[in-house]
C-alpha cells in the first residue's frame, strides 16, 4: 500500500520527470474495451468499529500524516522477522479470501466489511483504517483507478479489473500485499495487463538480495515496460515496513540513480502499478482515489519481502 501525502506525491512526480517527458509527446488513445470508466466516487459507509482487545497502532488514537520514508533502512532482528512473517502470512491469507469475493454484483464495501471482520477474527488490526485519515480497512481500485480507491456502494460489473490492497497489523508489525483480480469476462488487453504486471513484480523480487542496489528494481521495471509497451505509474513507490506502516527505503518504480543497497534483515514492499496509457494520475475529490488522466486502466501487484543472507524471502506469499 502506497500512502503518500500531497507534498510527497508532488515531490515524487518531480523525481519521475523522465516518464512525464517521455509520455508527454506520445500520441495516445483512450484504453478501449468492455469496461466501465470510474470518474466519481460512490457512497461510503460509516467507519467500522474495532473491539477494545485488538492491539491498535498509534495513529488509531491520534491523526498522523503518512510515515516518513526517508532515512536509513532498519535491519530487523530475529524476533522482528518472526513477527513480520506472521503479519505477512495473515495479510496474504486475507487477500486470497477477498479475491474470491471479486465477483459480478459484489460491492467494494462488502469486500471491505468481509476483510475487516476476518482481520479482527485473527486478533489483528486493518492497517489502512485511520492511517493519515483513510476511512476504510482495505483499498479497492477498479479499472482506471491506479490506487487508494475507497470501498463504496458500487457493484462490480462484468469486465472489471480490481486491485485489492490488504495490510494487517499483528503482534506489533504490519504485513502489506495486493493483487489485481479479474471480474467476469475481462477483455484481452485487460487480461494481458494483469498478467504482465504480476510477471513484472516477480522479476523485480527475483533480482533482490544483499548488495543489490535498490535502483535495480526501477531499472527492471523500466525495461519490462519498454518490452511490453506499458508505462509505470511512477508517482507511487514501495517502502520499508515493520512496526511502522511506511519507512525507508523508498523503492522507485522507474529507472533512477538513487543510491543505496539492500542488506540482510531489511524488509520492504515492491508494488509496481503498470498502465495501458501514459501513467500520469490525478486525485478525485475525496483526496485519495488516484485515477489515470488519460482514462486508461492500470494493474498493481505487491509483496512485502525480506532480504536474507542468501537472497530474498516473500513474507506475503499465499503458499
Amino acid at each position: 500500500m502506497q500512502f503518500r501525502s500531497v507534498q510527497n506525491l508532488l515531490k515524487n512526480v518531480n523525481n519521475c520527470a523522465y516518464y512525464l517527458h517521455r509520455n508527454f509527446f506520445q500520441i495516445t488513445k483512450r484504453d478501449k474495451g468492455k469496461w466501465d470508466l470510474i470518474n466519481d466516487t460512490g457512497k461510503v459507509s460509516v467507519e467500522r468499529s474495532i473491539p477494545e482487545h485488538i492491539e491498535k497502532p498509534p495513529y488509531y488514537f491520534k491523526h498522523m500524516e503518512a510515515g516518513n520514508t526517508l532515512g536509513t533502512p532498519e535491519i530487523k532482528n530475529a524476533e522482528q522477522i518472526k513477527q513480520m512473517r506472521s503479519s505477512g502470512k495473515l495479510a496474504a491469507q486475507i487477500l486470497r479470501e477477498c479475491g474470491r469475493m471479486a465477483t459480478i454484483g459484489t460491492t467494494t464495501d462488502e469486500i471491505d466489511e468481509f476483510a475487516h471482520k476476518r482481520i479482527l477474527a485473527h486478533n489483528a488490526y486493518p492497517s489502512p483504517l485511520r492511517y493519515a485519515g483513510f476511512p476504510k480497512s482495505v483499498c479497492t481500485s477498479i479499472n482506471n483507478v491506479a490506487c487508494h480507491g475507497i470501498p463504496d456502494d458500487r457493484q462490480l460489473v462484468d469486465g472489471d479489473i480490481i486491485n485489492i490492497d490488504v495490510t494487517v497489523y499483528l503482534n506489533g508489525c504490519h504485513g502489506d500485499c495486493s493483487e489485481t483480480f479479474l471480474v467476469g469476462d475481462v477483455d484481452e488487453r485487460g487480461r494481458l495487463l494483469v498478467s504482465a504486471t504480476r510477471e513484472c513484480l516477480m522479476k523485480c523480487i527475483a533480482l533482490c538480495g544483499p548488495g543489490v542496489a535498490f535502483n535495480e528494481i526501477g531499472k527492471c521495471i523500466d525495461l519490462f515496460c519498454s518490452e511490453h509497451k506499458l508505462e509505470s505509474v511512477a508517482a507511487f513507490i514501495g517502502h520499508g515496513i515493520g512496526n511502522y506502516f511506511h519507512g525507508p527505503p523508498e523503492i522507485y518504480h522507474y529507472a533512477n540513480d538513487v543510491p543505496g543497497e539492500m542488506q540482510s534483515g531489511m524488509t520492504f514492499t515492491i508494488e509496481p502499478i503498470l498502465s495501458l496509457g501514459r501513467g500520469e494520475i490525478g486525485l478525485l475529490e475525496d483526496g485519495w482515489t488516484a485515477v489515470s488522466l488519460d482514462d486508461s486502466r492500470s494493474a498493481q501487484f505487491e509483496h512485502t519481502i525480506l532480504i536474507t543472507e542468501n537472497g530474498v524471502d516473500i513474507l506475503t506469499s499465499a503458499d
